[in-house]
């Protein structure tokens, strides 16, 4: 792949990795939520806008860190992808976690801008996976879940 098409597709994966284009970025989705509903549960639905977030930053981070580091080992699916159900945050617990899920995002975007970096390639150390795939994967896994975090805001009145 010559440079002008890679700077092309890292370009638009930084799009995709941090702006909403036909949706809501999960920065948007967790702006000015009522710290009161962080902890809400909405009846039948397994978890709160913080346990959420809190899987988002697990997963991410996860991700960020097997193709950055050949020795990570992955948490223990899915126990430890998620805050246990009763866990709770408080604001600067909130603030942690939004930081650490940017901080990562940012890490795993310097990756791919990093021009010796073959965005296909499979990782040395993986079964196949690309740098790619993993930027597919986490723009995919945060948007799926930021629309449950708009779901659940709706339904705790706390979203316009």
């Amino acid at each position: 792949m010559d440079q002008n098409s890679r700077k092309g597709i890292v370009k638009e994966l930084t799009e995709f990795l941090t702006k909403g284009n036909a949706h809501a970025t999960f920065e948007d989705a967790c702006a000015d939520i009522s710290v009161r509903h962080l902890n809400q549960h909405v009846p039948d639905l397994p978890y709160t806008v913080w346990q959420l977030a809190e899987h988002i930053r697990i997963a991410q981070w996860d991700i960020v860190e097997f193709c950055i580091n050949p020795e990570h080992q992955s948490p223990k699916w899915p126990d430890e992808y998620w805050p246990a159900p009763e866990a709770t945050v408080d604001e600067a617990g909130w603030q942690q976690t939004l930081t650490h899920i940017k901080q990562d995002r940012d890490r795993f975007i310097e990756l791919l801008q990093d021009p010796n970096q073959d965005l296909l390639a499979p990782l040395p150390h993986g079964t196949g996976q690309t740098l790619l795939r993993e930027a597919f994967l986490i723009a995919d896994h945060a948007a799926y879940h930021t629309g449950q975090i708009i779901l659940v805001r709706r339904l705790l009145k706390d979203w316009e």
